[in-house]
């Protein structure tokens, strides 16, 4: 497996996994992949991986800032998915490490998530990636007629912003 660059050609892997991970009902609160040109927008142009197993994106990671305040400009928020096929082999460790060492050499201090407390395994690969939960977000938002919590997470750098 190798970690590289996410470009707009591997899209079709990245929004097939992105779709599997909305069939679960515990990765986001999206109901739909948005398009290449929607989901380009929406995400920084650093910290855009992809994991490649034979030729194959089996997992993506991709940082969102979280505001346009310039005071939040080395703050943002993680996204990391891996493909059903690709789990427990620790394809999603291996893509966050390499997402917040891309995001140090960027200047990011703070790296945020929000994860539905139902999605065990996100909340485990986070913690063990050094992200601290520090609070939880009552009923925030509605999916299927149901109200959902969200746990926030965060992980400041060691080596970015500690002056």
């Amino acid at each position: 497996m190798k970690i590289i660059h996410l470009e707009e050609k591997d899209w079709r892997w990245v929004k097939m996994i992105y779709e599997e991970g909305i069939a679960t009902g515990n990765a986001t609160f999206e109901t739909d992949a948005p398009s290449w040109e929607k989901w380009n927008a929406s995400h920084l142009h650093y910290g855009r991986l992809v994991a490649v197993e034979n030729d194959e994106v089996v997992g993506w990671a991709a940082l969102s800032k979280v505001s346009d305040r310039c005071v939040y400009a080395g703050v943002a928020e993680v996204s990391v998915y891996v493909s059903e096929r690709a789990r427990r082999k620790g394809i999603g460790s291996t893509l966050l490490n390499a997402l917040i060492e891309e995001s140090e050499k960027n200047e990011t201090w703070t790296l945020t998530a929000g994860i539905f407390p139902e999605n065990e395994s996100s909340i485990h690969l986070h913690q063990k990636a050094g992200f601290r939960l520090i609070g939880r977000r009552e009923k925030i938002g509605k999916m299927n007629g149901v109200w959902r919590d969200t746990l926030q997470f965060e992980r400041r750098s060691r080596v970015i912003g500690i002056d």
